[in-house]
Formats: C-alpha cells, sequence, structure tokens
C-alpha cells in the first residue's frame, strides 16, 4: 500500500513522556517521520509539537490510535495530508502588491495554498484577479455606514462556507473588521501591515516615516483579532533605510517587505507551522 505525507500538531500541558507517547504510536502503524520539532513554553506551561511523517495506515487507523495518545496527555490536536493546498479567500482593496505576489506564488506552485477567490470593497484589483484566472468579488462597503459594514461581513461569512475557505487573507483589505466577524474567523484569518504602528497611523504612512527620518521600515503578519492590529504575530521583517531614501522609495521598498512578510506567514500557516500559545505563537519553521 503506498503512503501519503501526514502532518500532525499538538498542543497540551508540558509532562514528561509526551513525545515518546506521540512518536511510539506512530511507530506501531509503521509510519516513518520525516521532521520532528516540539516546545515546551516555561512561561506558560504549554507544550507544543509538529511532526511530519509518512504512512500507508489509513485516516480511521491514524486517528483511532491518535485518540488514545490524546486521551492520556490530554492533547489538542489536528492531523492533515501534508500534500493537500489550504482552501483559501483572499480580501483586497485598492493596493495590489501584496494580492500580485501571493496569486504569483499561487501560480507558481510555491504557495501551499489553493486560492479560491479574491473579495474587495473596490473593483481596482479585478482585472489583477482576473489575469490569474480567480473570481473576483466585489463586497462594498459604504464609509460610516454600519448597515453597509454589517452586510459586507454577513456576505463574507457567506463566501467563506461557499467556498470552503480554511484561510482568509487580508491583503492590504482597509477596512476594520467586526468582533463578531473576528471571532468567527479566529485562527483562520491573516492581516498584514507596516511596522511603523501605532507610530504613523492613517493615510499614507511611509510618508509620515519619511519626514521623521525613521531609519528602520518593517511588516508584521499576525492573526486577526477584535484587537486591531495587535494579534499574534507570526512573522516580521525589517529593512534599514537612511536619510537618503525618498518617501517614493520608502513605499516601494516597504511594499516589498509587507509582501514578503506576508507570503511566508500564509506559508507556515498552510504547512501547519504556526500554532498558537496563548496572545504568542510558536513558528516551527
Amino acid at each position: 500500500m503506498s503512503t501519503r505525507p501526514r502532518v500532525l500538531t499538538l498542543s497540551c500541558p508540558d509532562r514528561p513522556g509526551i513525545v515518546h507517547g506521540v512518536t511510539g504510536a506512530l511507530v506501531a502503524l509503521d509510519a516513518n517521520i520525516t521532521e520532528s520539532q516540539q516546545y515546551g513554553d516555561p512561561d506558560t506551561g504549554l507544550f507544543t509539537m509538529r511532526v511530519a511523517f509518512d504512512a500507508a495506515a489509513s485516516e480511521e487507523a491514524l486517528r483511532a490510535t491518535l485518540e488514545v495518545v490524546a486521551h492520556r496527555f490530554d492533547l489538542s490536536w489536528t492531523l492533515s495530508a501534508a500534500d493537500d493546498r489550504l482552501p483559501t479567500l483572499v480580501m483586497c482593496s485598492k493596493q495590489g502588491h501584496c494580492l500580485n505576489d501571493l496569486l504569483f506564488r499561487h501560480r507558481s506552485g510555491h504557495l501551499p495554498v489553493d486560492i479560491r477567490a479574491v473579495v474587495s470593497n473596490h473593483t481596482d484589483l479585478a482585472p489583477l484577479a482576473g489575469f490569474y484566472g480567480i473570481p473576483f468579488v466585489h463586497v462594498p462597503v459604504t464609509t460610516g455606514d454600519a448597515a453597509s459594514k454589517a452586510a459586507a461581513e454577513t456576505r463574507l461569512l457567506e463566501l467563506v462556507e461557499e467556498h470552503g475557505a480554511e484561510l482568509v487573507v487580508l491583503a492590504r483589505y482597509m477596512q476594520v473588521l467586526s468582533d463578531d466577524l473576528c471571532r468567527s474567523l479566529s485562527g483562520r484569518a491573516i492581516n498584514i501591515h507596516h511596522s511603523f504602528l501605532p507610530s504613523f497611523k492613517g493615510a499614507k504612512p511611509y510618508h509620515q516615516a519619511h519626514a521623521r527620518g525613521v531609519k528602520i521600515i518593517g511588516a508584521t503578519a499576525h492573526y486577526v483579532t477584535g484587537d486591531l492590529d495587535e494579534g499574534p504575530i507570526i512573522e516580521q521583517e525589517i529593512e534599514r533605510v537612511d536619510h537618503r531614501a525618498t518617501a517614493a522609495e520608502l513605499v516601494r521598498l516597504g511594499q516589498d517587505v509587507e509582501a514578503r512578510t506576508l507570503a511566508r506567514a500564509v506559508r507556515w500557516h498552510a504547512e501547519q507551522r504556526v500554532l498558537l500559545d496563548g496572545n504568542r505563537t510558536v513558528v516551527f519553521r
């Protein structure tokens, strides 16, 4: 019988014997472990682990065996096929640098996701989605209109359901999500923003940064929560700049950093490499 690559992730209160219990159960099923990483947080007492393995055993046999281990160690766990592409929706507004980067990586096969639709509150990026052959859905939001925002969020959740999306990526989607929507998408929505926050809020942050003579620009990719731009951080990157950089150069550099940072966060999430530890993340690269 042919084998299939799978990924097991788990978290539980730290105690002796967890690694032995998990790996022993897999070996008992003739699984070949190809990668294993674990971390015990000394501050929270949470143990996290990611195991990649090949096994010919059926899904039912694997889950039945792992359930015994889960009961013994009080595990929260997930088991997924490593070669599956994660069903994904991408949301955007008018800036296309992050969207273009994700769609290019998707087409090139360098990103383990299946982008099923692009959703936007504007129509500016419809041609870009069309170029890559991805359905584009316009969900307008009227600024300052609570009913319009509520209707848009209801439509978004309908689209998540319709497309079977397990991940929502905010690729410079310039609308604040409600607390209810954040809770609905908890742990499966990733946002990207420049790392000037909270120093330079509002319009044209790179121009504000240029006026202040910043020496470092950067980007942060994080899970979406009701606390605006303060969700658990997945990835960050910086670029050093100096007095010679114009505002336009800061924008260009910043967009490059944002795109790279978001792509890494999406890839790590899709590969089941990111586990939540309270307000922090453990990233098994």
